[in-house]
């Protein structure tokens, strides 16, 4: 007969397990971004025409390229009838025959300035007596 502990132990170890294995990625991207683009939602009028910036490289010496619907760009390279006129870390932007399109790498994330407290005069600055 085993001991009621362990088996204790062994079932809270599978139910603790299995929760572990349904538990949400917190590394993994967005369900959105995962998507592929369909030529419905490029039809629906999508402002990028179903393009998404997914990934933006910028080696030191070397061509910039972007990542934009699963296609490696470099800059001035065409995709979806555009060509890629500038990139920088966040953002590219597209020239076509509709006009200018800017792709953002984290278009849902709202990015707000943070002003830091100026510093506050004290009195003298120096070396304090006393000390070595």
């Amino acid at each position: 007969m085993a001991d009621p502990m362990r088996l204790m132990t062994l079932a809270l170890f599978a139910v603790t397990s299995t929760a572990m294995a349904q538990s949400a990625d917190p590394t993994r991207p967005p369900a959105a971004w995962l998507t592929p683009v369909d030529d419905a939602a490029r039809a629906a009028g999508d402002a990028a025409g179903g393009l998404r910036l997914q990934s933006v490289l910028m080696p030191q010496g070397g061509r910039p390229v972007a990542v934009i619907g699963g296609k490696t760009v470099a800059l001035g390279g065409r995709v979806g009838g555009a060509t890629l006129v500038r990139l920088n870390e966040r953002e590219a932007v597209l020239q076509g025959a509709d006009g200018v399109t800017h792709l953002y790498l984290t278009p849902d994330v709202e990015k707000q300035m943070i002003e830091t407290p100026k510093p506050r005069k004290t009195g003298k600055t120096g070396p304090v007596k006393g000390l070595p």
